[in-house]
């Protein structure tokens, strides 16, 4: 059951599609379930973590460390320049800086709307 794999696991990896069942299937509820120490990796969809939860469990100590390939609000932040903005509130900023967080660049699975994405802020960044 997810219960016992809730208590018992000393590494959780999200491999799941974005389901209204699978939606936050990481929240408050289920992080009090794990064990103290565990690492949670995300490979699938930003939705299937509520990322307030985790933030929170995670300046409480609850995680030794976390990998996300996919995150809650990336969209806002993964194809925009922000390089003269301070971003004091965003999730991206919150998620990176401390030290027990990896983000990479939703290599998982290249959507058709990723790739395009990829190729239009290649093309803007040759361009300037």
């Amino acid at each position: 059951t997810l219960d016992t794999l809730y208590k018992e696991s000393d590494v959780i990896s999200l491999h799941v599609p974005l389901l209204d069942s699978t939606k936050h299937i990481i929240n408050a509820g289920s992080i009090s379930k794990m064990k103290d120490g565990v690492i949670l990796i995300n490979v699938s969809r930003g939705g299937r973590i509520d990322t307030e939860d985790l933030i929170k469990a995670n300046k409480e100590g609850k995680f030794f460390g976390i990998g996300l390939d996919v995150y809650e609000g990336e969209d806002d932040n993964a194809f925009t320049n922000h390089e003269d903005d301070i971003l004091m509130n965003c999730i991206t900023s919150r998620l990176t800086s401390v030290p027990n967080v990896v983000v990479t660049s939703h290599q998982a699975f290249l959507t058709d709307t990723a790739l395009e994405q990829i190729a239009k802020t290649t093309l803007e960044n040759a361009t300037k």
